[in-house]
């Protein structure tokens, strides 16, 4: 996992998101949480990538604190979603 939190507590952008969820498929991932401001990069994923994996897209701690702790599928609708 890499991030960067501002001192309000904002998730920031990272780099090398395609190479990074492609390392996360292969070792068996299916769930990569997000920093929200990297969506745009997800367009760089192959189809089959994209549709394999889920993605939760974060804009603050909390978000980041909320979806590691809580059992998958229990996130809100609003912050999870697959690219077609």
């Amino acid at each position: 996992m890499t991030s960067e939190i501002s001192l309000r507590g904002l998730v920031l952008p990272v780099g090398g998101i395609k190479e990074k969820i492609l390392a996360a498929e292969r070792a068996g991932l299916r769930t990569v949480l997000l920093p929200a401001r990297n969506q745009k990069d997800l367009r760089d994923l192959p189809k089959a990538t994209r549709m394999a994996m889920q993605f939760i897209l974060l804009e603050t701690a909390d978000d980041a604190i909320q979806a590691a702790l809580c059992p998958v599928g229990t996130n809100s609708p609003e912050r999870e979603f697959r690219l077609i």
